[in-house]
């Protein structure tokens, strides 16, 4: 026997609410039958009461969703659910990490125009500022990123874009966001931050001057190993001015199933954040002075490089761990390969504990004299610590450290 449909009650406004909160109820659509978790809308394109109506939405004179590759209900439910805890005024979700950095970078370019980027990048993001920008005649500097004088000589009057990540992939420099973004507000440019080693939780780029914030939610959002997903944060003007447009024309569209999979996962997204940053924190601690690691990075102790500026800039240490292993790529492996809890995995940010060798994976494209200058040796060791017992996942790397 089926019930009628029924009016669902109100959704509470969030705004007074803290993080944690905003993470399970900022943006729910509920149908009129008043489902208690976000329904799935699996469906290509919408139907319309009238001729009128749809030419109404199509030109923007009327609210309402048209087809799924820009406007769906479980997209729509995410991107206001990133852009509250965010603080961000707009929000588009993407199909993956690399294309809201590819979108947020390209789309408000144009011939002539200039980057000016941290050299320190993930490769796809390195690829994507070196390699295809310059093809469509955009112009692109790589600079250190710690070193604010190389920011200042590098910008041009044509320089309209920065981007950085903070901390960086893989090595966990923490970059000053506010001194960058200064940096590049006097040369007339914006500031993008892939925020995505920090979190939302951690880190808040947009209050520290930045425009621009993008995700790879793939990563601690999803935080499952289950789906791929972006996201791209800014202000209203700039994602109406340059992203909307760009992407419904292109179609770097996340599905709705993966959006809705992603909306769930911010749910628990503070919950498994804590814990990973705890069990981060305890692994980095018993790493320290190992005699087997000649080289620990961890934001959240006091011998980290930029130890003041964490303080300043972050509200939490990070889930990842950087080390290197005494004896370059081969002990490394023999560390790897003796690994019995951790699983070896290229993604990072899941509930399992995962690790990887960034200059054979994430970073194997860069030329040796690269890898070097940006402190990935051959023994460099990107760790990505989930949600187990701490204690497990500390004797586990202790163990395997042995056959190293």
């Amino acid at each position: 026997m089926t019930s009628a449909p029924v009016s669902p009650p109100a959704i509470p406004p969030v705004d007074a609410y803290r993080p944690e909160t905003r993470l399970v109820h900022a943006g729910t659509l509920r149908s009129n039958f008043g489902e208690a978790s976000e329904a799935l809308y699996l469906t290509q394109g919408f139907v319309y009461a009238s001729a009128e109506e749809c030419e109404a939405r199509f030109k923007g004179e009327a609210p309402g969703f048209i087809y799924s590759r820009f406007s769906n209900p479980n997209i729509a439910m995410f991107e206001h659910r990133m852009a509250e805890l965010e603080g961000a005024e707009a929000a588009r979700a993407t199909a993956t990490g690399m294309a809201a950095v590819t979108t947020a970078l390209l789309a408000p370019l144009r011939a002539g125009d200039h980057v000016v980027a941290a050299s320190a990048l993930f490769g796809s993001c390195r690829y994507v500022v070196e390699d295809l920008l310059p093809r469509y005649g955009i112009a692109a500097t790589l600079v250190d990123g710690l070193d604010l004088d190389a920011w200042r000589a590098a910008m041009r009057p044509n320089t309209k874009s920065c981007f950085i990540e903070s901390p960086t992939n893989p090595t966990l420099d923490v970059l000053d966001i506010e001194a960058i973004a200064a940096i590049a507000h006097e040369a007339g440019a914006r500031l993008i931050v892939d925020n995505v080693f920090a979190t939302p939780l951690w880190q808040s780029p947009l209050s520290l001057g930045a425009e621009v914030v993008v995700y790879s939610a793939t990563k601690h959002i999803d935080g499952q190993g289950r789906c791929l997903g972006g996201v791209i944060l800014s202000s209203q003007a700039f994602i109406d001015e340059h992203i909307h447009t760009f992407m419904r024309q292109t179609g770097p569209a996340i599905s709705p199933f993966n959006a809705w999979v992603l909306t769930k996962g911010l749910e628990t997204l503070a919950l498994r954040v804590r814990q990973q940053t705890d069990n981060a924190a305890a692994l980095a601690d018993t790493l320290a002075g190992h005699p087997k690691i000649v080289r620990l990075i961890y934001p959240g102790r006091a011998d980290h490089p930029q130890a003041a500026l964490v303080t300043k800039q972050m509200r939490g240490g990070s889930t990842l761990v950087g080390f290197e292993v005494k004896g370059g790529k081969a002990a490394a492996f023999r560390f790897l390969n003796a690994l019995r809890l951790t699983r070896i995995s290229n993604n990072l940010g899941d509930t399992r504990s995962l690790v990887t060798h960034p200059a054979t994976t994430t970073h194997q494209r860069l030329a040796p004299e690269a890898r070097a200058a940006l402190g990935i040796g051959d023994g460099f060791i990107r760790f990505s610590a989930g949600i187990e017992h701490r204690d497990d996942i500390v004797a586990d790397v202790v163990a395997a450290l042995e056959h190293a």
